[in-house]
């Protein structure tokens, strides 16, 4: 596919994605910037939450990850979907009857002002790599596939990757966000059928023998029961999957701003539902392919990559298959990155403009908040880029590795918080929050590195958010303000969004 193709197909695409931002955010003000002013359509939610979810990295990288772990991924999904229902009926109501802007602001009323900005920081931190490393993923292929062909250097790409991301989201924030997400969550989903089509046709299959096929491929084993070292094990990948999600998804502002943006919980509630059934389809889809890319490798004597995430943009775009797979992909995986992206900037944005800076607290004006948000949006953008670029000059594979492990040591404290709030009535000292929510990732990384010496072999996998956690709810038990107990602050709900 030459670079010019894949230009001309970024931009038809982007030319719809601005339309649609500009109609449904051209009347946003701040509270539609931040929650959508409570008036999305569930459904439209529901929707738009797959393209959110699912990242370009899960684009590129589950197809490639079967040849080493199989259908394993789909344990953990299945503990997504569980994950999803806790956030439904208990996440989900109080957030709604604490009529919150930003969910770390219950912290804050419920421990003091220091756990409130340990959350967002935590959260910052976390979002930030995240979504940089994943438009890192985004910004190698079109690295590959148009800049280095056309002899620009990657710095000039990192621009145009994260303007377009900002120019999107400028305006109407989650808004707009609901609106152009559903879009990229179509592009997704049509672009992934569509490449499983061409290439079960290209490989002689009908649709009972492509499943035929895949079912019966050893790459497509789902269930590991047998070794409990083993990071594949059942019950490791669905505990990890059920408060991975409740942790990245119901506490994290990028989501659940998204979430929030219904006009009441219980509208809310049937999106989470919904979604949850919806990812556990469309990951199946992902795995499938993987398969299929497989398949289609070792009967054409096609090298495979070192590397797993590098299978399937070499297959679809080197003209294995028709011209039309090349523009599935690229339209997938701009589809899939951005969506991921755009959120994560709106989150970024709103949660250090209401947390950090608490902008929304200081009696400004509606056009001082904006103006506020406008500067910390573009501020946003820029430190996204840097990190980017910072990521590339290290050259290391290890670092995006890194990042993400990072990612599940900060969730964990902030899990452990919400669930101490919840859970229990006890005040706490909260001045000292800070030190426990620091300790306990790093007593989980001294564990990590020690597990097999010290446990008998026993090698930690994502379960380590859950060690996180429950260490960053011990550490609190210890900062309990003797005889002192608070009043549940989420049954003293403001009335404005009880309607």
């Amino acid at each position: 596919m030459s670079p010019v193709s894949v230009l001309l197909t970024i931009v038809l695409y982007f030319t719809v994605l601005f339309v649609i931002s500009y109609i449904t955010g051209r009347k946003a003000d701040n509270q539609g910037f931040f929650t959508g002013n409570r008036k999305s359509p569930w459904y439209v939610v529901a929707f738009a939450m797959i393209g959110s979810a699912i990242s370009g990295v899960t684009f590129v990288s589950v197809p490639g990850m079967v040849a080493g772990a199989g259908f394993s991924y789909l344990q953990m999904v299945l503990g997504f979907v569980v994950g999803q229902l806790i956030i439904a009926f208990v996440l989900i109501p109080l957030f709604y009857r604490m009529n919150l802007t930003s969910i770390y602001e219950y912290l804050q009323n419920r421990f003091g002002i220091a756990s409130y900005k340990t959350g967002a920081w935590f959260f910052f931190i976390s979002k930030m790599l995240g979504a940089a490393v994943r438009l890192f993923l985004v910004c190698i292929v079109l690295q590959l596939l148009v800049f280095d062909p056309l002899q620009l250097p990657f710095i000039l790409n990192v621009v145009f990757t994260v303007g377009l991301v900002w120019l999107y989201t400028f305006r109407g924030g989650v808004k707009s966000l609901i609106w152009t997400d559903s879009l990229k969550t179509f592009c997704l989903i049509v672009s992934i059928g569509l490449c499983i089509y061409c290439i079960a046709s290209n490989l002689g299959f009908d649709f009972s023998g492509m499943l035929s096929a895949i079912g019966n491929h050893e790459y497509s084993r789902t269930f590991f029961f047998d070794d409990i070292n083993d990071r594949q094990f059942f019950f490791k990948q669905f505990l990890a999957g059920i408060f991975t999600v409740i942790a990245t998804t119901g506490l994290d502002q990028d989501m659940m701003q998204k979430n929030m943006s219904c006009k009441n919980h219980k509208d809310s509630q049937k999106n989470m539902i919904i979604s949850g059934v919806l990812q556990l389809f469309i990951i199946s889809l992902f795995l499938m392919l993987g398969v299929l890319l497989y398949t289609f490798a070792y009967r054409n004597n096609v090298a495979i990559p070192a590397k797993s995430d590098e299978l399937f943009p070499l297959l679809a775009t080197n003209g294995y298959f028709p011209l039309i797979v090349s523009i599935l992909f690229i339209i997938g995986l701009i589809s899939a990155a951005y969506a991921a992206a755009g959120s994560a900037l709106t989150a970024l944005t709103t949660s250090f403009t209401v947390d950090i800076l608490e902008s929304t607290k200081k009696g400004k004006t509606e056009k001082d908040i904006a103006y506020i948000r406008q500067k910390v949006h573009a501020g946003m953008a820029v430190v996204m880029g840097l990190v980017i670029i910072a990521i590339n000059l290290l050259n290391n594979t290890s670092v995006i590795d890194a990042v993400y492990i990072l990612a599940s040591y900060t969730y964990g404290p902030i899990l452990g918080l919400f669930a101490f709030g919840i859970f229990t009535k006890k005040s706490i000292r909260d001045k000292y929050i800070p030190l426990v929510a620091v300790s306990a990732p790093v007593i989980c990384f001294v564990l990590d590195k020690n597990s097999e010496a010290w446990f008998n072999g026993y090698k930690f996998s994502y379960e380590i958010l859950i060690i996180n956690a429950i260490l960053t709810f011990t550490g609190l038990l210890v900062l309990i303000r003797k005889n002192k107990q608070i009043a549940a602050i989420e049954n003293k709900p403001k009335q404005a969004d009880l309607k």
